[in-house]
């Protein structure tokens, strides 16, 4: 050992054949990091005397940027090793058992915990699954791992088509095998790639959801596109499972041929890509619907509840991911967009019908206001409320949105809320989703409708708003 670092002669000797490398190709270590595919981190510890053996791969790479003899460097790294005492570690990640289905960013289709239900079952935030196409090809791809061939499969589909669910479900048989998943995010996603993807080691999976924030990155997408593409093809690394999802986009962004004026600012991404994508479809095919009618029969009232709404078109998975998200932000309203949307469900709970102007909705939703919300109203309050209730959430739903005028009819209506918003409205204070204390608000409704129909209002006693 050496006395001063504690480092056996054979890393030393490593670390000098490195030196010598790096000042022969007058390279800094950034510059070098840059050709190697490595993270800047990485090419500094591995130079450092008070770090320890650098890995393998490291070396392998660090050789091929300076030109040195990669089969000695590699002799020397795994004689440093044994001399050292120490072996590799296992690499990021952590065994897939530990991870919940949330952390990989699957979203929640049901609700999640309340005020009034904190202590809410996790296991209802998901339904059963419903397999499908794309799973079968999935499936295949873990075959192939399993028999010791790396894989990396990217699905492509719009918002909310079950892409990340597809693959947590695909992982399950791995999960049983010991394998470990490793979901690059900290302390940005490309940065923890490109750091760490060369300490990947064999049985691991290497979870790349929404995959434009590694591949497509301006700096360093096409350094991670290579790293991932060296992983796959290294035998002592494998077998790993390197799983992607992209919006359509997206994964047309990065395979598309650039023509011969432009740069080609992705010719990495296409070649790692190519052969590798699987489509996510947007609906459910007819043997998709029956199955999960027939779990929603035998008693997944989550399924149950998405197929009162999506069974005609099929958009299952859109329905369950939205939903949540549609409660919260009808939760979490400002006070101008939640009295317009109030306004709407009381509008369509007492038969004024099924698509609402939206002048009648502004005039409506005054009474839904508290004296000091109304008082602080400014110009352009109605507008903003509706721009904010427009806003889309997972899979394209909004609170309320713009359906498109017919002609010769009267201005742009705007539809009823979701019926998932509408129920939730309905259960907030016995069958209304008025508060106890303000009952005038379905009188609103009723005198907004009236006015705008021509006919005179009511005379109707309001009680007054607290």
């Amino acid at each position: 050992m050496d006395e001063q670092t504690g480092h056996s002669p054979q890393l030393t000797k490593l670390r000098g054949r490195l030196a010598d490398g790096l000042a022969r190709a007058r390279l800094n270590q950034t510059q070098l990091a840059r050709r190697a595919g490595l993270g800047r981190t990485t090419v500094s510890e591995a130079l450092s005397a008070q770090k320890p053996v650098p890995s393998a791969e490291t070396v392998a790479a660090l050789s091929r940027a300076l030109r040195l003899p990669e089969a000695e460097m590699l002799a020397l790294q795994r004689t440093a090793v044994q001399q050292a005492g120490t072996s590799t570690t296992e690499g990021p990640g952590r065994p897939i058992g530990e991870w919940a289905p949330h952390d990989l960013e699957v979203h929640r289709a049901g609700p999640g915990p309340t005020a009034a239900g904190s202590d809410m079952s996790a296991e209802r935030a998901w339904p059963a699954y419903v397999r499908r196409e794309h799973d079968r090809v999935l499936d295949k791809a873990v075959d192939d791992t399993m028999a010791g061939r790396s894989r990396i499969m990217v699905l492509v589909g719009a918002s909310s088509t079950g892409k990340t669910r597809a693959c947590w479900e695909a992982v399950q048989p791995l999960a049983d095998q010991g394998w470990r998943l490793w979901h690059p995010f900290d302390p940005t996603r490309a940065q923890a790639a490109l750091e760490q993807l060369h300490r990947v080691g064999p049985r691991t999976v290497v979870w790349l959801n929404e995959a434009q924030h590694y591949l497509g990155d301006r700096a360093v997408g096409e350094q991670i596109a290579a790293a991932v593409h060296r992983l796959l093809v290294s035998r002592e690394r494998g077998p790993v499972l390197v799983l992607g999802t992209l919006w359509p986009e997206y994964a047309t962004q990065y395979t598309a041929l650039p023509t011969p004026a432009e740069p080609d600012l992705h010719s990495r991404v296409r070649e790692l890509l190519a052969g590798h994508l699987l489509a996510a479809p947007d609906a459910f095919d007819t043997p998709a619907l029956a199955a999960a009618r027939a779990l929603a029969k035998d008693g997944d009232w989550l399924l149950a509840d998405a197929l009162t709404r999506a069974h005609a078109d099929g958009r299952i998975t859109q329905e369950l991911a939205g939903a949540p998200e549609l409660l919260n932000r009808y939760q979490h309203a400002g006070p101008a967009a939640k009295a317009v949307l109030q306004a709407a469900m009381d509008a369509r709970r007492l038969g004024v019908g099924l698509h609402l102007p939206q002048a009648f909705l502004t005039e409506a939703a005054t009474g839904y206001l508290s004296q000091s919300d109304y008082d602080q109203l400014t110009d352009g309050w109605a507008e903003q409320a509706y721009a904010e209730l427009a806003k889309p959430v997972h899979g394209k739903q909004a609170p309320l949105r713009q359906t498109t005028p017919r002609p010769l009819r009267r201005p742009p209506p705007l539809p009823v809320p979701p019926q998932r918003v509408q129920r939730q409205g309905e259960d907030l204070s016995s069958g209304s989703p008025t508060t106890s204390s303000n009952t005038a608000a379905p009188a609103a409704v009723t005198c907004a409708h009236l006015h705008l129909s021509g006919m005179p209002p009511l005379r109707i006693s309001l009680t007054p708003m607290t």
